[in-house]
């Protein structure tokens, strides 16, 4: 019988709640369910709340009875913030949170490169803001505990999942004996070691690289901003990388790689992390500030993605489908992007509303963003840790030459994780006129947000189906073009009319923005009435139109939910 430690896990900051074990014996027997999750992680999460928003429900199984140990993933980025308002966590994320913009490079004791982050007054969120993984965890399960299509299951460990004509059959291990759930489809959210890729004996493909890293959270208070602070090449630390960052509480996380031939047992001895901890703090001038450890966790970076992300009934998502090094902050940003495209693909194929064309969509697009995102955090990572060899004597080169010439330092650039465009996704329209804009977001961008009012935003408005931005000012939206958004919606199709620039409310319309300046039409590169952006229930963009009708409308919606 599977038996989770019961002990709430310690830390200084924060205070782990235990929850009871789900027990069958408390329960009814089981009926088939649409979708079972397993795995209680950010991606696990995220894609029942995704699923729920489209009406579908789901289990999720999680082998533990708290949180996780540790802060793990600390830095979400603006677009993570935009996936998490549309599940209803953002503003709590906020609140708790730290936001920053700026990264420094030091070397030498000098200042080499200083990054900003983009931030202009039509964002809602900065580009980054720093909140522990545990706080992040406990918004998203409050969340998924308030909503009725979600079935949480604390303590229940998944041991096999049997592939059937269909569907798929899991053994859960409990606290009182196993049982027997019957799915039709299986997500495995169950992380960087997954137990489901294991057992299905599916490998991975991709790179991983030499040496490890010591993640140190420490308690000390140091006056210095949230920005981030990389260290290259200290004396105390030759030839390799430190990194710091401020975190809610008045932690701190301390990231550095090490030496050559030292083993991660050796590297989280006390004695070790009290010896390199203050060799950092007296390297930046806060030498003999007290401080207390909270948690310490080796890793080694990876670049490694499944080349399919689903395989039979068995769909993978976040860590379990790929495995992605932190530098650029790609972990759990990356698995919510995965969330947000399951959730509305899975849903849609569970109503009916689409072909299981969906899915191996859903497993193309996400692929295809691994691999971006593999090819440009492994160029981070091989100036971050660099190879012996070439790249160490690239590395070095770049480093001696930034303390004199600036063109070399924008090579310190650790290339921050950003969404996916979807430009090749086969939901995008063939017959749009994407090709003849010149601004705003084009075929599988997300989203510009615009700001409406001082603290009213464009994106506050959209979500929960497909959005329909029709730039016009007339008074009602032409009566054919009417005729099939009501077809759509008789199907079945969420979709939302959302009218901007008339003055007055559009009728037809959901709801109405005006734009007497005409900077929404700006951004999004229109300049005329009749244009028109379709949104992809994730808020991608999958047709865009200088002049919108009927049978253009239609033959979009086809392509985005093929039968």
């Amino acid at each position: 019988m599977h038996q989770p430690t019961s002990e709430a896990r310690p830390s200084i900051y924060y205070q782990y709640q235990v929850f009871q074990p789900w027990l069958p014996s408390q329960h009814p027997a089981q009926q088939r369910q649409q979708v079972v999750i397993v795995g209680s992680g950010p991606s696990g999460m995220v894609t029942a709340l995704e699923l729920a928003r489209h009406g579908v429900a789901s289990v999720v199984l999680s082998a533990e009875l708290q949180f996780s140990q540790g802060s793990r993933a600390i830095c979400f980025t603006r677009r993570s913030m935009e996936i998490l308002q549309q599940v209803g966590v953002a503003d709590r994320m906020t609140e708790g949170g730290l936001p920053w913009r700026f990264g420094n490079s030091f070397y030498r004791g000098q200042r080499v490169f200083r990054m900003e982050a983009p931030h202009d007054p039509d964002d809602r969120f900065f580009p980054i803001i720093n909140v522990q993984q545990q706080y992040m965890e406990e918004y998203l399960y409050d969340a998924c505990k308030a909503n009725p299509l979600i079935d949480f299951r604390w303590g229940n460990k998944v041991v096999q999942v049997e592939q059937q004509d269909g569907y798929a059959r899991v053994t859960v291990d409990t606290p009182e004996g196993e049982y027997r759930l019957e799915s039709d489809w299986v997500v495995a959210a169950d992380g960087g070691r997954s137990p489901i890729r294991t057992a299905m004996d599916l490998q991975m493909e991709g790179a991983s690289y030499e040496g490890f890293f010591v993640i140190a959270d420490i308690k000390i208070d140091l006056p210095l901003p949230t920005e981030r602070l990389a260290y290259f090449d200290p004396e105390w630390n030759p030839g390799n990388t430190i990194l710091m960052h401020r975190e809610p509480n008045g932690i701190w996380r301390v990231d550095y790689q090490l030496p050559e031939g030292e083993t991660p047992e050796q590297a989280l001895r006390p004695e070790s992390l009290k010896q390199r901890i203050d060799a950092q703090l007296e390297m930046i001038g806060f030498g003999g500030t007290p401080w207390e450890m909270d948690w310490s966790s080796v890793y080694s970076a990876r670049t490694l993605t499944l080349p399919d992300y689903v395989h039979g009934s068995v769909i993978f998502t976040g860590d379990a489908a790929h495995l992605l090094p932190i530098f650029g902050v790609r972990g759990a940003n990356t698995a919510f992007q995965d969330a947000q495209s399951l959730g509305w693909q899975l849903a849609h194929v569970v109503k009916g509303l689409g072909s299981q064309q969906l899915l191996a969509n859903y497993s193309a697009e996400r692929v295809g963003a691994a691999r971006e995102i593999i090819a440009e955090a492994g160029k981070s990572t091989r100036f971050m840790t660099p190879p012996a060899g070439g790249f160490q004597l690239l590395r070095d080169a770049v480093l001696s030459l930034s303390l004199t010439q600036e063109f070399v330092r924008p090579l310190y650039h650790w290339r921050t994780s950003r969404p996916h465009e979807y430009s090749h996704s086969m939901l995008n329209s063939r017959g749009d006129d994407n090709a003849l804009f010149t601004a705003g977001p084009a075929h599988g961008a997300p989203p510009q947000n615009i700001r409406l009012a001082a603290n009213d935003f464009l994106l506050d408005h959209l979500g929960g189906g497909f959005d329909l931005l029709y730039f016009t000012e007339a008074e009602s939206i032409p009566a054919a073009l009417q005729a099939a958004i009501d077809a759509a919606r008789a199907k079945g199709i969420a979709l939302r009319v959302t009218a901007v620039g008339a003055a007055q409310p559009v009728a037809g319309a959901d709801q109405t923005f005006a734009d007497a300046d005409g900077h929404f039409r700006a951004r999004y590169g229109v300049r005329a009435s009749g244009a028109a952006y379709l949104l992809r229930p994730d808020q991608h963009v999958c047709a865009r139109w200088l002049t919108l009708d009927a049978v253009r409308l239609q033959a979009a919606l086809n392509a985005a939910l093929p039968q």
